[in-house]
């Protein structure tokens, strides 16, 4: 039976399919670390004690009727002063804040209300569903395959030839799947950029707006520092859209509490199209986080501590991955910079098994590391990079870090049994 064009030619998830597999190894009773999902497991992640309870109590005061649609004004105020004295940048929380259920609805409504079918929409890869939401509009692909050799972020001589007539440019800083982040100056450059292709156009064509995915700024590690449009160019404050919100800075992804920052022509008309989906957040979770937001205190205690073990996380792996480098394994990564991700490659194409099978491909090497290594990697070709990149995506938001040793024991036995 027919359905809509959309129905029929959307893509379905890499990441739920190898999540199936997954699953199913696990029912069997097989130990596998999966570090697969962009999840935190809550009994080694938590959200914060203070913004449990401020759930609780809004629960128990019987806040459980509907919140209006572009979430409740008092949330509004708590994010814009969150913002302003976190980042540094300043949005009115009455006409230039919007909440909605997490960042997924605010992307979707970004896209929405900006562009037009048969549009241009640049984005890099590998990087999260930009590919999706542009088939969803029947937009135009424009698409840029980054590099390792920059951190698989986007630059301005990358950038340059692509924007053109372009409507929308996705950037993703600190990025999902690579957990790495904008250096100053590349992200000046891009600005610039910008800024000369918006000089360029006349006063009746559209501009070229930035949707800037910041969902993970708070949680960088080491030197690296997040960096965005505004904050580096504030005459991009009227073109730039933030989507931001509390799932992953406090690895509260089930509460459903998000955001997006704009200029109030576009913000506008994103609460209209959020009205007619529905997708706003709990009215008890915008209570909570409305409470919870200006507790200064209760924040950078959780910070502190929850970003150290992510930290920990990181950089143990990546050390026992540059381990198995300086052994002559076809592996590598880079350093973390952010998020909770690790960024590895696996090189295994060509080797062949202990049973005498040819790794014909990358998807083959995946299939080993699974079911060899019981390692379950996110491949980059999930995130719109080609299908014979040796790069994948791992995620520490479940990791238990006292099994970090066995993994890589396993992984190190596998490795040693090709040929």
């Amino acid at each position: 039976m027919k359905l809509s064009h959309l129905a029929e030619t959307l893509i379905g998830s890499e990441i739920i399919k190898l999540a199936g597999e997954i699953k199913d190894k696990m029912a069997k009773g097989e130990k596998i670390y999966n570090f697969t999902i962009g999840d935190f497991d809550p009994k080694i992640f938590p959200i914060p004690a203070a913004f449990e309870q401020e759930i609780v109590n809004a629960y128990h005061d019987h806040y459980t009727n509907y919140p209006p649609a572009d979430g409740i004004l008092e949330l509004r105020k708590a994010v814009g002063d969150f913002i302003s004295d976190r980042e540094g940048l300043s949005y009115d929380p009455a006409s230039e804040i919007v909440i909605s259920c997490g960042g997924r609805p605010i992307i979707y409504a970004t896209y929405r209300t900006i562009v037009d079918r048969g549009e241009k929409i640049v984005y890099a890869t590998p990087s999260w569903n930009n590919n999706h939401y542009t088939h969803f509009l029947e937009a135009e692909h424009v698409v840029l395959e980054t590099k390792p050799e920059n951190d698989f972020m986007p630059t301005a001589a990358e950038l340059k030839p692509l924007l053109k007539g372009a409507t929308l440019l996705a950037l993703c800083s600190p990025q999902n799947p690579t957990g790495t982040a904008f250096h100053k100056q590349q992200l000046e450059e891009i600005c610039d950029l910008v800024i000369a292709e918006n000089k360029s156009r006349s006063a009746d064509e559209k501009p070229l707006y930035i949707l800037f995915d910041q969902m993970y700024w708070v949680l960088t590690f080491g030197e690296t520092q997040h960096y965005t449009p505004v904050g580096l160019r504030p005459e991009l404050r009227d073109y730039t859209i933030f989507i931001d919100g509390m799932s992953k800075s406090f690895a509260a992804t089930g509460v459903r509490v998000g955001w997006a920052l704009g200029p109030k022509h576009v913000i506008s008309k994103m609460k209209s199209i959020l009205s007619h989906v529905g997708a706003w957040s709990p009215m008890a979770e915008q209570k909570a986080a409305a409470k919870f937001l200006v507790q200064k205190e209760a924040i950078n205690t959780y910070l502190a501590h929850f970003k150290g073990e992510i930290e920990e996380r990181l950089f143990k792996i990546h050390e026992g991955f540059q381990a198995l480098k300086a052994a002559g394994h076809q592996v590598d990564s880079i350093a973390p910079q952010a998020a909770i991700y690790l960024t590895l490659k696996i090189d295994l194409v060509g080797k062949t098994t202990a049973d005498g099978k040819k790794l014909e491909d990358q998807a083959a090497v995946t299939s080993y590391i699974l079911d060899e290594a019981k390692l379950g990697l996110v491949p980059f070709v999930a995130f719109g990079a080609s299908k014979n990149s040796p790069w994948y995506r791992l995620s520490v938001g479940t990791c238990v870090k006292e099994e970090i040793p066995a993994m890589f024991a396993q992984l190190k036995a596998a490795l040693e049994k090709l040929k």
